[in-house]
């Protein structure tokens, strides 16, 4: 795992901002001033500012999975 700051693209952005709002909706004191109520914009004034990093996890190789002969997925387990 690595802690990041900078987003890869604006759908991972979106959803920082959405847990991070969530937080706030729970209770979570803004970590900048800000002129808004709303904990979404709040969420995305702390991003802009660089208060929010976020961590990463490995990614997994999609593989597609080994079919039988009539073309049912086997499955291991």
């Amino acid at each position: 795992m690595k802690i990041e700051t900078q987003f890869d693209s604006n759908y991972r952005k979106v959803l920082v901002a959405a847990r991070r709002a969530r937080q706030i909706q729970n209770g979570s004191s803004a970590l900048v001033n800000t002129h808004s109520t709303k904990a979404c914009r709040i969420a995305q004034d702390e991003i802009e500012a660089g208060k929010i990093a976020f961590v990463r996890k490995e990614e997994v190789p999609v593989v597609k999975p080994a079919v039988d002969e009539n073309g049912l997925p086997i499955i291991h387990g």
